[in-house]
């Protein structure tokens, strides 16, 4: 092992919402995720900028998502791995992507084994990137790579987000609804809730416009934290995130109403990735939490 590495480097990939600049702040590294607008191939934050990405999506193109290459996923790891001992890589949850799965027989390779610890927690978008901070936060605690994914994936089940989509266009491109139903949908102005929960986007509720859309998540964000993570509440364990495909004015008022409906938490919004905006389009917004992961064990 060369001299004066560090222990413990964190590596994610771009659903967690990380920009590149970001990354570079936080001493991270994020891996581009590839996606297809009419056939040809994009890097999201490095050749392809969300303003980019919606304008395509405005105007039809055919935009479809796709996995990282294996020589792309490991190409970031050995350039973590010049600079740190091992690392803890957190990508997209298993239940939305192959991906994570790829990545978990890469690292079981012999160049890898031991020394990369692939984290499958359930999570993408903001909850993603607080599992990120949670991972900093154990390696400053001085916790090894392998105890931080174990401490990561014993949290896998204390997160909830919910998103209110704007139009139901995306939904029916990427086949999740029919051509007849959006336009049902569309003519009564329906805005449907969906729910993330442990790798799955599923419909929570459908309101007649968004302004119900948004009571609805506020009303059920709510009977989480008084129900589900009650406990974890009183302690001040509980993380209290937004989303956003909306413009910038849209997504403060957002958070604006977040934090008057739950005075005294902090609120950490970001860009919904565009893997996600591939089928909620713009102008979604949402509201979830994650809990504080308990440490397993002494840090070691």
């Amino acid at each position: 092992m060369a001299k004066n590495m560090k222990r413990v480097g964190i590596v994610t990939d771009s659903h967690s919402g990380i920009t590149q600049k970001q990354a570079a702040e936080m001493g991270i590294l994020v891996l581009p995720m590839p996606f297809y607008i009419d056939g040809q191939c994009y890097l999201e934050d490095v050749t392809l900028t969300r303003e980019e990405f919606f304008r395509r999506l405005a105007e039809g193109a055919e935009v479809s998502t796709s996995q990282p290459s294996p020589s792309d996923v490991t190409g970031i790891w050995n350039r973590a791995l010049a600079e740190y001992e091992e690392i803890v890589y957190i990508p997209l949850s298993s239940g939305l992507s192959g991906s994570c799965m790829t990545a978990m027989a890469l690292a079981a390779g012999k160049s890898y084994q031991n020394r990369v610890f692939v984290v499958d927690n359930g999570r993408v978008s903001t909850p993603m990137r607080r599992s990120v901070m949670d991972a900093l936060e154990m390696v400053r605690e001085g916790y090894g790579a392998g105890q931080i994914k174990r401490m990561l994936e014993a949290a896998r089940a204390q997160m909830k987000i919910y998103v209110a989509v704007d139009t139901l266009e995306y939904l029916r491109r990427g086949g999740r609804i029919s051509r007849t139903t959006a336009a049902i949908g569309t003519v009564m102005n329906i805005k449907p809730v969906l729910k993330l929960d442990v790798s799955t986007l599923d419909t929570y509720k459908k309101c007649r416009g968004f302004g119900l859309a948004k009571k609805a998540m506020l009303e059920a964000m709510r009977r989480e934290l008084d129900t589900v993570f009650a406990q974890r509440q009183a302690r001040g364990e509980v993380y209290l995130l937004a989303a956003s495909s909306s413009a910038a004015q849209a997504t403060e008022e957002w958070v604006k109403e977040i934090r008057q409906a739950f005075p005294g938490m902090d609120v950490l919004c970001d860009d919904l990735p565009l893997g996600i905006c591939c089928h909620i389009g713009p102008n979604g917004l949402g509201v979830g939490c994650s809990c504080r992961p308990d440490r397993i064990g002494g840090a070691g």
